[in-house]
């Protein structure tokens, strides 16, 4: 008996109502939608009038079993039968796709609709990700809750992977819908912690805006400290706060709280302080937070030279790194004078090191104010506790001449550097000496004759040969250069300068 013949296809559309290009294979989501909704919904969008006898009895029998191919009418198991063979031999379509389906947007606001067919598979491998990860979190929460109950915990090597786990869920979550997952949520070390969340009334005159992550690290920092908690996670919270906001005074005091409880090496908290402070060159907390740091840790090394030796270099290594970035940083400075007093470091090479910087600009009034500190704070020949502007006639003479020959270089290099003056005047007072005794030396750069044609390069010699008159009672020549000053070579002052004539008219 020869073979059956295979039927070859003709080319007919099937189903019957779909259109040639509900056939062909859709690019985007949105084609595939629409496509699914013609083949499952014979005629679709067409009128009833222009169907043939035909269309009309396929679409009304498709409506017809809509309510029971939907679950809305029960048939008995006959009545079922039959209806399963009806709906065979004519090919009705049995689902119904809803037209006008919303896919929605992405983080983007791109409608999904628009995505292609592979796009969209890609979307649905990272949700079903997502929702995997989910379960294998909840799991995890589980076992850490049934240890605890059993007074044991779990490994660390479960805890890492939870870890690893939250950081590819808040990855995902961030791609998939643009919404970003806070840091410590993200680590469940910190899932106990309850947060308090800084919360101000409607009324505030001026609420602040903070971003949600500021927020929610703020208030797992508040609730650590409400429990009064000083471990190694809080140092991390610490940590996490002063990367978004290091001018946060109260986290750099819990932080350091946290190093005397848990009595941590000081070398290591300055070695993280280091890297903070190149990243925040104007912060004066940091500055605060290291000094506290030295007066806790010296008194713990205060009796090993060696030890002592090895931090000064430390710290004025990274002071000097800190000033190559900003020379007249206040903060930096005023730390540097801390570490010298209490470290002991009045050495030439320090004296050295401020030399240098003046020599890069003489206008540094911070490295002027330092050399001064080193100079005539200097315990080995200064007097204790002397005020900066009192005579101390423990300096040697040799330590005055020095530094009067030192200024005067430098003022003949910039006559109208403010800086240099005053340290002529802080070192005339040091040695006891009157501005008269420089009075030749100021005559050099300002005459005091009244006339048009004086020659004054720098007002600060004008100044001091007033102040010089002062001194001898040339009270009619101090009155002629403070008016000078007024009047022409220091306008911006003149305020000041008549009080000083003021003063004159009043002895």
């Amino acid at each position: 008996m020869p073979p059956k013949k295979v039927p070859q296809k003709t080319g007919k559309l099937d189903p019957v109502w779909a259109k040639p290009e509900d056939l062909k294979k859709p690019e985007t989501v949105s084609e595939r939608t629409q496509r699914r909704v013609n083949l499952s919904t014979p005629y679709h969008g067409k009128d009833l009038n222009d169907l043939t006898p035909e269309e009309l009895k396929i679409y009304s029998h498709t409506n017809l079993i809509k309510p029971i191919s939907e679950g809305k009418i029960s048939l008995s198991v006959k009545a079922e039968r039959e209806f399963w063979k009806f709906v065979n031999k004519e090919k009705l379509p049995i689902r119904h796709v809803r037209d006008n389906y919303d896919w929605g947007k992405d983080k983007n606001g791109k409608d999904i609709a628009s995505y292609t067919i592979e796009e969209l598979n890609q979307r649905k491998i990272k949700q079903a990700r997502y929702r995997a990860l989910s379960l294998f979190s909840r799991q995890f929460v589980h076992l850490r809750d049934q240890a605890k109950r059993q007074e044991t915990e779990l490994a660390e090597i479960e805890i890492e992977e939870e870890r690893k786990r939250r950081r590819e869920m808040a990855a995902l979550k961030k791609e998939l819908y643009g919404e970003l997952t806070a840091k410590l949520v993200q680590d469940p070390v910190y899932d106990d912690i309850i947060p308090i969340p800084m919360e101000e009334p409607e009324s505030a005159l001026a609420r602040i805006a903070y971003p949600d992550f500021y927020a929610e690290a703020i208030s797992y920092l508040r609730a650590v400290m409400a429990g009064e908690e000083y471990t190694p996670r809080c140092l991390r919270i610490t940590e996490h706060v002063i990367s978004m906001n290091p001018a946060h005074y109260t986290v750099w005091l819990y932080r350091f709280k946290i190093i005397q409880v848990l009595d941590l090496p000081v070398p290591n908290e300055i070695e993280w302080l280091n890297e903070v402070a190149l990243n925040n060159l104007k912060n004066y907390q940091i500055w605060h937070h290291r000094q506290l740091l030295l007066d806790y840790y010296y008194p713990k090394i205060a009796d090993d030279d060696e030890a002592v030796r090895k931090l000064a270099k430390s710290e004025i290594d990274f002071v000097n790194q800190i000033l190559a970035e900003d020379t007249k940083n206040y903060h930096v400075w005023s730390y540097r004078q801390d570490i010298v007093a209490k470290l002991g470091i009045w050495t030439v090479a320090e004296l050295g090191s401020t030399q240098n910087m003046i020599e890069d600009d003489v206008r540094n009034n911070s490295a002027w104010s330092h050399r001064f500190y080193l100079v005539f704070s200097d315990p080995g020949q200064s007097t204790k506790d002397a005020l900066p502007t009192e005579h101390d006639p423990k300096v040697p003479a040799i330590i005055i001449e020095r530094e009067l020959k030192y200024t005067r270089d430098k003022i003949l290099l910039s006559p109208q550097n403010q800086s240099s003056w005053n340290y002529l005047r802080g070192v005339l007072r040091k040695a006891g000496r009157g501005m008269s005794t420089e009075e030749g030396f100021a005559s050099q750069f300002a005459e005091c004759s009244g006339e048009g044609g004086e020659k004054v390069t720098s007002s600060h010699a004008l100044e001091m040969l007033a102040d010089a008159s002062v001194e001898t009672g040339n009270v009619e020549k101090a009155t002629l250069c403070f008016t000078r000053l007024a009047k022409t070579w220091d306008p911006i002052r003149e305020g000041y300068w008549q009080y000083r004539i003021s003063q004159l008219k009043e002895q």
